[in-house]
């Protein structure tokens, strides 16, 4: 365990000047982010004694190892610099929000030459409206089905629009006008982007111009004795109605707010908001965040404002944000970002009175539901997960808790596309971004099961050592402050006080981890003996002697260790054996996807495979003009020139590569049909 005193930064040496800091661990990665409007008296609250320190707070500086930091002009920089740092090496004792489900949101894609209304889930893009988020997909899919009535914008894919647009004949929506069908030509894309943009203010809450405009043209149909069209418009109004009614009236028209409430404990938080949208809740939303740091609830805002609207376009932004306290930081910085991250003022205040306070007092109530039953789904997992790794360390006798788990499989087909997958687990939790896989080579003489682990554990831990025994690079010293520049344009004062140096497993040039540099406290093969003592050997010739190793046998579901005559029987209700069945399956999953994946692209080879200069679109050219890979091969090279958009470079380098195979070659794919050739 690191000594805080063995890295503390001599007072002196840190300005008082406002910025951001990172404290790293033994291998470098960033496990803590912080902002401080004076650095010095900031950092100085983190070596103090530890018995003052509380117990968060002390795991942090005792599993750290260096701290640096960046001097910024004010402290809204600081907040733009810590947001994008938090989402850049997610450290793992920052608080982080998590969501706790994939909510959908209706969305309006304004970007293309002709807008779709659909509903996303996942990432927001550019160029797209988004409206909500909803508790469920069908309370979206009915308000558009109410709404396609008087703005009947299109809802179809790429490939339902293209098609219909070849055929000349639109889908059944059009023709129960539901949709304009722009497909068709039955209006122009600058008439279908006027609906879309009709539809998004709508939306937006500006409906009461729409409701009188079909009150008003209902009134003038009838009183032209167009009854048919006014039944049509009475019929608009009862669905603009319908979909009003949906959303409760809760403050004044002209409000759009987002309304924060937190409820916590001493280790968790739940966070739910309502987005008000022309006095209308138009979408809730909640997280989850774990507390891994001593925070009140106004860090706790601090950090949940920083995270939601960090990303967020200007439309995603209200005039009005309502939080239960006020961030840690200044409260006008805090509206300065926002303000100009929407363009214009921004209020960000506690609601004292009135109805904003009693919707307050709900959205509250809503985050103490929603912990009570996060505990309740959660806390038998998290409980599971520690037992899991408290019994595999138990049963394979390790000196600590495997926290980093790895696990390999090897994947084939008769020993042909051979391949192997790396998986993570993290506290017993997936590392999706640290997965890697291999294409097996034969390095070790053959490619059966334990000669492909022998090679990809040795190809592993080889990257490991020379990536861990690299040359430390240069950081910035304390005595000479570097000005650099942010991708965004912003210039930046940087200091550090790790040494001089950064450590082996860091990339100096650009200060993230290496891929291979850390090493797993468990490797777990997927298979029984020959399998483990295959990598055993791998690890040996290495010279890694501080990782565990077992495998996992498929048929009885034994755990071997290397040097073992017999097998670790764990009970069959064993959480540690579920642990490493899971971690197993999902070796199993990925290296099967990456195998099918490349047994696929064997499968489609072709003779122009490889050629230099010759690309998909000319590939197809060929196959189309001559017919086949027979024909093309007997063409002279004026011949394969005179296709559109071939050069006699290439057309030379095709008849080349043609004239050295042989005519029994594998038969190629026509790419433009899918068809095997001659």
């Amino acid at each position: 365990m690191p000594d805080p005193a063995t890295y503390r930064p001599k007072p002196g040496e840190i300005p008082v000047e406002p910025g951001v800091y990172r404290f790293r661990d033994p291998h470098g990665r960033v496990i803590y982010v912080g902002k401080a409007k004076s650095l010095r008296a900031r950092l100085s609250n983190y070596f103090q004694d530890l018995s003052a320190l509380h117990p968060r707070t002390m795991a942090m500086v005792t599993t750290a190892a260096s701290v640096e930091w960046t001097v910024v002009a004010t402290e809204v920089e600081a907040l733009q610099l810590e947001y994008s740092w938090i989402k850049e090496f997610d450290p793992r004792f920052n608080v982080k929000y998590r969501d706790d489900k994939s909510y959908p949101y209706l969305a309006v894609t304004m970007g293309e030459e002709f807008p779709r209304v659909q509903v996303m889930r996942g990432a927001k893009r550019k160029g797209t409206r988004y409206f909500g988020p909803y508790t469920h997909a069908w309370a979206i899919r009915e308000t558009v089905d109410l709404l396609l009535r008087v703005f009947p914008v299109r809802t179809c894919s790429t490939g339902v629009f293209k098609r219909a647009g070849q055929v000349g004949r639109p889908c059944l929506l059009g023709y129960i006008d539901k949709c304009s069908a722009p497909c068709v030509g039955k209006v122009s894309a600058q008439d279908h982007k006027d609906l879309a943009q009709d539809f998004c203010d709508f939306m937006a809450g500006n409906t009461a111009k729409f409701v009188r405009r079909a009150e008003r043209e209902m009134k003038a149909a009838a009183a032209e004795m167009d009854y048919e069209r006014a039944a049509r418009l009475r019929d608009d109004l009862g669905a603009l109605t319908k979909a009003l009614e949906k959303s409760a009236v809760v403050l004044p028209d002209a409000t759009d707010a987002d309304v924060f409430a937190i409820a916590d404990d001493e280790l968790e938080a739940a966070v739910q908001v309502f987005h008000v949208r022309g006095g209308r809740v138009r979408g809730q939303r909640g997280w989850i965040s774990e507390k891994v740091e001593d925070v009140g609830t106004p860090e706790l805002v601090e950090q949940l404002l920083l995270q939601v609207y960090g990303g967020e376009s200007g439309d995603g932004v209200p005039r009005e944000v309502l939080v239960p306290e006020l961030p840690g930081t200044v409260e006008a910085d805090v509206e300065d970002w926002l303000s100009e991250l929407r363009g214009s003022r921004v209020d960000l205040r506690v609601p004292q009175r009135g109805d904003k306070r009693a919707l307050m007092e709900t959205v509250h109530r809503n985050a103490t539901q929603a912990l009570a039953l996060h505990k309740t789904r959660r806390g038998g997992d998290l409980t599971t997960r520690s037992l899991a790794l408290q019994e595999l360390q138990e049963a394979l006798g390790l000196e600590e808790a495997p926290l980093r788990i790895e696990c390999y499989d090897v994947s084939h087909t008769q020993e042909t596309n051979v391949v192997a997958s790396m998986v993570v687990f993290e506290d017993g939790l997936p590392k999706k971004a640290d997965y890697r896989r291999f294409a097996v080579r034969g390095d070790e003489g053959g490619v059966d099961d334990t000669r492909a682990m022998r090679e990809v554990l040795s190809r592993r831990f080889r990257r490991m050592r020379s990536e861990q025994d690299g040359e430390p690079g240069q950081v910035s010293q304390v005595q000479g402050p570097q000005i650099t520049e942010r991708a965004d344009g912003v210039e930046v004062e940087t200091s550090g006080s790790v040494g001089g140096e950064v450590p082996a497993g860091i990339d100096p040039e650009t200060g993230r981890p290496r891929r291979f540099a850390y090493a797993p406290n468990l490797v777990v093969v997927d298979g029984g003996r020959p399998q483990v003592e295959a990598a055993a050997r791998a690890l040996a010739d290495v010279g890694v002697v501080d990782v565990a190793l077992c495998g996992l046998a498929k048929r009885l579901e034994e755990v071997w260790l290397p040097g073992e005559e017999h097998p670790v029987v764990l009970p069959r209700t064993s959480q540690g054996l579920f642990l490493l069945q899971r971690v197993r399956d999902e070796a199993h999953r990925f290296a099967i996807t990456y195998h099918r994946s490349k047994r696929s692209k064997a499968m489609t080879t072709s003779a122009l495979d490889g050629v230099p200069g010759l690309g998909q679109a000319r590939k197809t050219a060929l196959l189309r003009h001559f017919g086949s890979v027979k024909k093309l091969r007997s063409a002279t090279a004026e011949e394969v020139a005179a296709v559109p958009g071939m050069g006699a470079k290439t057309a030379a380098a095709v008849v080349e590569a043609l004239a050295g195979s042989s005519a029994s070659a594998e038969p190629a794919v026509n790419t433009a049909t899918g068809e095997l050739l001659d």
